[in-house]
């Protein structure tokens, strides 16, 4: 449990990279806004920028270094609340259900969570 404020948000993507070769990217971006990685870590650490590959299409796969879909997407209302907005009727390929039954499944449960849409600036 973080002290740090923080935002999250999720977007969507058009890519002819691989989930490796996106991932790949997705790391160096991070690197770049000054986020390092402890490994032997076991907790959660504040960070400056965390970048996750939550999906990709329909895709299913476990590799050493990237799993899809994202093992704990599903269980996380900071993460189906803003993707339910934008892709409400994804399918999670492991659960076959929607992104929108998924956030209804943990938001009965949850009475003081609160999800603001920010408006982002178009400048550089």
């Amino acid at each position: 449990e973080s002290t740090h404020w923080f935002v999250n948000a999720v977007g969507g993507l058009k890519t002819s990279l691989s989930p490796h070769e996106l991932l790949s990217l997705l790391l160096k971006i991070e690197k770049k806004f000054g986020r390092k990685r402890d490994q032997t870590s076991t907790t959660h650490q504040d960070r400056t920028l965390d970048l996750d590959l939550l999906l990709y299409d329909e895709r299913i796969m476990t590799t050493e270094d990237l799993i899809l879909p994202h093992p704990e997407m599903h269980k996380r209302l900071f993460v189906l609340g803003p993707l339910a907005e934008i892709a409400p009727a994804a399918v999670h390929p492991t659960t076959g259900k929607t992104v929108a039954e998924l956030r209804e499944v943990l938001a009965d449960g949850v009475k003081n969570d609160e999800i603001k849409r920010l408006k982002w600036s178009q400048k550089a």
